[in-house]
């Protein structure tokens, strides 16, 4: 293929991709084919099988793209491209036949969302909105790679982002730019650890404290340290329930006695497919939810969606931090309040609704019911 054509192809393919809401680009080479992949609403799907002989102009093209070393190809490297309007982060890794390279949609829709779109329920959204309206605390929010907290932070920091507030973030990397938040990013190679920045940003006179990831002791330490000298710190954490978060800190070495006097709100979350409108069916059976028998609706899929799904909505877990939470962390004894709406019960909810699947509370949640 000439390099004009396979210019004009490859931006194609990725306008293309990004008009079916992907939000990574895969570029595989294997032995015998070379497969592009993209994943759209958390699942990866199928995109396009070049042939093989183009794995070479394709990983130069994009390099190219994102000024990277073409001659390079033993090492990873990582950069970022444009398309459009859209800011692509790229990292290219060798592999056994050649290099893959994957494409994160930088800033795509979920930059707009403000704390109203998250899906909330209303008391969540009541207590959200209440405790970052505190003058000093820690709020962290939890779940796996992919689960959206970033997302449930930056809506935040827009609630809180006004002229009398200096709000500082430190990222790995910057995922959207905000005007109006002071944002550095994290550069191992250069020495800026996520603490040498957190050092640094606590002598720049900050109110609020964005932190992108509490990652080691060190970090949680800082964290815990400016949540509770007067700053509001927002961070997240990689567990899988509000629970589990304390249990992750104490492993890092945080005491109860500092848990309890500093943390506010631990919200625990996941990313589940919307059913598609236009073609979700009532299933043949029932099934057994809680103490009821319901009916239920499953994926079906039409020119409107991608497997019967369109869009995905937030699961959320909140766990404010009561003065009766406090004597629990504090005596070791901690256990959710009954009142608390739990990932499984939000999951359920949704089934009930008709928002989502059996099968995507499983693939998401593992054996929910």
């Amino acid at each position: 293929m000439q390099e004009e054509q396979l210019v004009a192809s490859l931006d194609k393919l990725l306008l293309s991709a990004l008009d079916n809401r992907a939000s990574d680009i895969h570029f595989e080479p294997y032995q015998n084919y070379y497969r592009i992949r993209m994943r759209i609403d958390g699942v990866l799907q199928d995109m396009l099988t070049p042939p093989l002989s183009l794995a070479k102009q394709i990983s130069a093209r994009l390099k190219i793209m994102a000024n990277l070393n073409i001659a390079e190809q033993r090492l990873p490297q990582d950069g970022q491209l444009m398309i459009d309007r859209y800011a692509m982060r790229i990292a290219t890794l060798p592999v056994i036949n050649g290099e893959k390279i994957v494409l994160r949609v930088m800033d795509n829709h979920d930059s707009e969302l403000t704390i109203n779109d998250l899906g909330l329920s209303t008391n969540n959204l009541h207590d959200f909105q209440q405790i970052l309206d505190y003058p000093q605390g820690l709020i962290l929010v939890t779940g796996p790679t992919g689960s959206g907290k970033t997302v449930t932070l930056y809506s935040g920091l827009k609630k809180l982002n006004s002229s009398d507030r200096n709000i500082c973030s430190v990222e790995d990397p910057i995922e959207v730019p905000i005007e109006g938040i002071n944002q550095t990013s994290v550069n191992v190679k250069a020495g800026l650890t996520f603490s040498i920045i957190l050092r640094a940003l606590l002598r720049q006179d900050p109110d609020v404290i964005m932190i992108g990831e509490i990652r080691d002791q060190e970090t949680a330490q800082i964290a815990i340290q400016a949540a509770q000298t007067g700053h509001l710190v927002l961070s997240t954490l990689h567990t899988n329930s509000s629970i589990e978060a304390l249990t992750r800190l104490n492993q890092m070495g945080i005491e109860n006695y500092l848990l309890s006097s500093s943390l506010k709100l631990i919200v625990a979350q996941r990313l589940v497919r919307k059913l598609c409108n236009c073609c979700k069916v009532v299933a043949n059976q029932l099934i057994f939810l809680g103490d009821e028998t319901i009916p239920h609706y499953v994926a079906s899929g039409c020119s409107h969606c991608v497997g019967g799904y369109k869009g995905r909505i937030g699961l959320y877990e909140f766990l404010v931090i009561t003065p009766e939470i406090q004597h629990q962390i504090l005596t070791h004894q901690l256990r959710a309040p009954s009142d608390m709406i739990s990932l499984k019960k939000a999951g359920q909810k949704m089934v009930k609704d008709g928002i989502t699947s059996v099968a995507e509370l499983h693939r998401v949640l593992g054996d929910f019911i």
